[in-house]
């Protein structure tokens, strides 16, 4: 009954337009491109971004709508899913309902809408956990989630959908700021220093870690501090926090009620030709080979979501050691979006290894799911 109630809110019309957009392709964009082309953010190339922006995002938006309906084991009906539905179908109408772009005017007019939809999409990924909970509430608890590998696929694309959107939106936006700092093209740091953004994460993973526990593991990095590489340090930021937190979790409770000393995690950044490569070091203990599967899966997380049934949807950053059990797929699917990739290799009773690869040469186009 609610799936119904929530289409009648938008007019047949409008969910054609979407089925009809959702078949049109999307046009991926690489990271050496989004660098060379903002480097110059003169009006033209601010027209040409955003008539671009106004057809591909439209696009994207259309092909998420479409697969949200469409999800196994009824999870489309699910309140928290509809919701988000009827998120992408607003940005849909919203962008289909804005007209061709013709002067900087219009640029700008556009450039705030776009802003408005980044910003209504931004509790998606918290909202959709609590759909996949209200989903598994629901289960016969018989039914094991490796059966879910459909939900798993899904969420997988619809979060790597939603990364890219994310960056071409921020990365218009951010190309409007009259006085970048130097080396920075909107999301982009030309001269990014990886140990400094890993040091960076690590404090900040440290300083949670302390507020839960009372205390926290120390963490030495290893590196060339003037190497830098270009790419997207609020990615990066993202990635190595999440891999130091569960580090500095799995040492501090490994060695909570021990008269030891906590050993430090070790984080060691090499610049390969190909690759940037940074490994986060643990011995907290490992995680069981069988147990290596769940980590990137979105079904498992014993964790409480913060936007639980009873809380309030407008929640701020309200970050805590274990998350809802999303950050390494997450991690994985930022470090996939420009080409890297992330592996965890675990030696039970000793300590867990994450290797973060991220591409070098910014060349390999978006995924596009």
């Amino acid at each position: 009954m609610a799936a119904k109630k929530a289409c009648e809110a938008f007019s047949k019309s409008l969910i054609e337009e979407v089925h009809r957009w959702g078949c049109l392709k999307q046009t991926g964009v690489s990271l050496r491109y989004m660098m060379e082309f903002g480097s110059k953010p003169t009006d033209k190339n601010l027209l040409i971004s955003s008539q671009f922006l106004h057809k591909e995002l439209a696009i994207r938006i259309a092909r998420r709508a479409v697969e949200l309906e469409n999800l196994p084991y009824g999870l489309s009906q699910k309140p928290a899913v509809l919701k988000v539905r009827d998120w992408y179908v607003d940005s849909f109408r919203d962008l289909r309902a804005f007209p061709d772009i013709k002067n900087m005017n219009d640029e700008r007019e556009f450039t705030e809408m776009i802003k408005a939809i980044k910003v209504r999409h931004n509790n998606v990924v918290p909202t959709m956990a609590l759909g996949v909970q209200q989903l598994k509430k629901g289960m016969d608890p018989k039914i094991v989630y490796e059966d879910l590998v459909e939900i798993h696929q899904f969420l997988d694309r619809f979060y790597m959908s939603r990364i890219g959107i994310r960056m071409l939106i921020g990365q218009h936006v951010e190309l409007h700021n009259p006085n970048p700092p130097p080396y920075v093209v909107g999301y982009i740091h030309t001269k990014m220093s990886p140990m400094e953004v890993a040091r960076n994460a690590s404090e900040d993973a440290r300083a949670i870690c302390c507020r839960e526990y009372g205390s926290a593991p120390d963490f030495h990095i290893y590196g060339d501090p003037d190497f830098t590489f270009p790419y997207v340090p609020a990615h990066l930021h993202l990635m190595v926090f999440e891999l130091v937190k569960n580090s500095l979790r799995a040492v501090q409770e490994s060695f909570m009620d021990s008269d030891k000393v906590a050993p430090p995690i070790r984080i060691i950044v090499a610049d390969g030709i190909e690759d940037v490569t940074i490994k986060v070091s643990d011995e907290g203990g490992g995680i069981p080979r069988s147990g290596l599967p769940k980590i990137f899966t979105y079904l498992y997380s014993t964790a409480r979501n913060p936007l639980d049934e009873h809380s309030d949807l407008g929640i701020g950053d309200n970050v805590t050691m274990a998350g809802y059990g999303y950050g390494l797929p997450i991690s994985r699917l930022y470090a996939r979006y420009f080409g890297g990739d992330l592996q965890v290799i675990s030696m039970e009773g000793y300590g867990t290894d994450a290797y973060l690869h991220l591409s070098r040469l910014g060349d390999s186009q978006e995924p596009l799911p």
